[in-house]
């Protein structure tokens, strides 16, 4: 029991000790604390002081900081408004001196209008007083003259029509006189500058080919068996293959000259080849077919070459090549078309235009030529859908729709329409049949004749001119410049012509007399 009792009574004492101890150190700890938290408390009262006193410094330096710009901006203000005040002060008294000047106006405009009504008044009295005068007038003047008002009012037209058209005639033509001589010289310099910068050849195109043959025995196998094999070439080729006596010769016909050169071609390789029958004439004619296509492409391509063109389509630069199986006057139309192009760029860089368009414009300006007759309509017309049809710019197909327009409106149809007509011109450059040559000298001079007051007419240089005698008695010199510019107008409109064709109206007085 002992055992029991002691153990348990020192449990109790330690345990009551341990928590008098720990009831001290705790009182300790919390008297420590207080005063801590008393020390913290009088820092952060002075800390607090400290930032007041410093927070009320700044708010009154920010108050004087503020005052003393809201005293600036004050004054500025004012002074701005003394400025103000004295600009409308100034501007009312302009005012006032603009408003009296207006009521000075308004009173002379009352004393004008006043005037101008006894003005008025007057000048209907003296219109009256005139009215009367001339119509006295009228009628002494009919019964002078023994014609009525009307008759007089027509003659004196007529009178007044004669006068405006015979002053037409004689100031149209000192402003030709004054055209020529300044237009005449400069244009005259540039056509010769361009023609001696480009050197063109000749035409030399026709509507036959010739091929040479090794022999008389070659034309038997050429016609062969029944004529079978003639007859697969020309089916094949489209063209009249002629054989005569003609030794060792066979002349191939046709206007179209692709297929021409398509047949020469052929019949050249079945020779060299040696086997002519329809099946070695079809596959030989389809080989041309394909190497004629290469070179149409290459003919194109090689133009835009020598021009330095570049950016064209495909299918207008195989145009551009058909056009060298083209003729027109028997001028092979791709070479004119080249020939066009370097003018055309003489010209343009001779007034400083762009040389490159001016290049493409006169290259494309027959390429409506290079369509066949399957499509209907003329060549301008067909060039110009062509070129816009593959996008080429708006400058050029303008010049294209307006190649032949008689008044163009453009620099670039210009130039193209000069170019043109420089290139057909020249001496070589084109022939035509003696036919088609003497109707269109008489179509000239049949036109130059059905004027009145010509006595006789002549187309000389080849029909470059005409020259045109006229009565003295029924034409004056003033009506000879205006009956040239008609005759111009008709030829124009009614004949097809390359170049130009110069009007020459001569008219003379004679005077003689006899002394005995």
């Amino acid at each position: 029991m002992q055992t029991v009792i002691f153990p348990l009574i020192a449990f109790v004492v330690g345990f009551a000790v341990h928590f008098i101890y720990r009831m001290v150190l705790d009182r300790k700890d919390i008297q420590l604390s207080t005063n801590k938290s008393h020390l913290i408390l009088k820092e952060a009262e002075s800390e607090a002081e400290k930032t007041v006193t410093k927070a009320e410094l700044k708010a009154k330096d920010l108050v004087e900081k503020r005052n003393n710009q809201m005293n600036k901006m004050v004054s500025e203000k004012q002074k701005e408004l003394s400025k103000i005040e004295n600009r409308l002060s100034s501007k009312e008294e302009n005012l006032d001196k603009k408003f009296e000047k207006i009521e000075k106006k308004e009173v002379d405009l009352k004393v004008l209008e006043a005037e101008l009504e006894k003005k008025d008044v007057s000048l209907g009295e003296k219109q009256n007083e005139l009215d009367q005068t001339l119509e006295i007038a009228r009628t002494k003047i009919e019964e002078i003259a023994s014609m009525s008002r009307e008759a007089a009012k027509d003659e004196l037209v007529n009178i007044v029509e004669n006068e405006a058209r015979h002053e037409a005639t004689r100031r149209l033509k000192l402003i030709e006189e004054e055209l020529n001589n300044t237009a005449e010289e400069k244009a005259k310099n540039i056509i010769c500058l361009a023609i001696q910068r480009y050197a063109g050849e000749y035409t030399s195109e026709k509507t036959q080919s010739v091929v040479d043959l090794p022999s008389d025995d070659m034309k038997g196998r050429i016609i062969g068996r029944e004529g079978r094999n003639i007859r697969s070439l020309e089916m094949r080729t489209g063209v009249d293959i002629i054989i005569d006596d003609t030794p060792e010769t066979v002349v191939i016909s046709s206007l179209n000259p692709i297929r021409r050169e398509i047949a020469r071609l052929s019949l050249e390789k079945l020779i060299a080849d040696g086997r002519i029958h329809p099946t070695r004439i079809e596959e030989i004619v389809e080989e041309v077919e394909a190497d004629i296509q290469k070179e149409i492409q290459k003919a194109g391509e090689d133009a835009l070459f020598d021009l330095g063109l570049h950016n064209m389509h495909p299918e207008l630069v195989k145009h551009v090549g058909m056009l060298k199986y083209r003729t027109s006057y028997s001028q092979n139309i791709l070479n004119h078309s080249v020939e066009v192009g370097f003018i055309c760029g003489i010209l343009a860089a001779e007034i400083g235009y762009d040389i490159k368009l001016a290049r493409r414009g006169g290259l494309l300006h027959d390429i409506g030529k290079s369509v066949d007759h399957e499509v209907e309509g003329n060549h301008v017309d067909i060039g110009a859908d062509l070129v816009k049809k593959y996008r080429e710019p708006a400058d050029i197909i303008d010049a294209i729709a307006k190649a032949h327009d008689p008044q163009p409106q453009g620099i670039l149809p210009l130039l193209v329409q000069a170019a043109d007509a420089i290139s057909a011109a020249r001496p070589g450059a084109r022939r035509e049949s003696y036919e088609t040559y003497v109707k269109r000298i008489k179509d000239i001079e049949d036109i130059a004749a059905s004027f009145n007051g010509v006595e006789k007419c002549y187309a000389i240089q080849a029909g470059r001119e005409v020259r045109v005698i006229v009565e003295n008695t029924n034409v004056s010199d003033d009506e000879a410049a205006m009956l040239s510019h008609e005759i111009a107008k008709r030829i124009e409109s009614e004949v097809a012509y390359p170049g130009q064709v110069k009007i020459t109206v001569i008219r003379e007085t004679r005077a003689s007399a006899i002394a005995s």
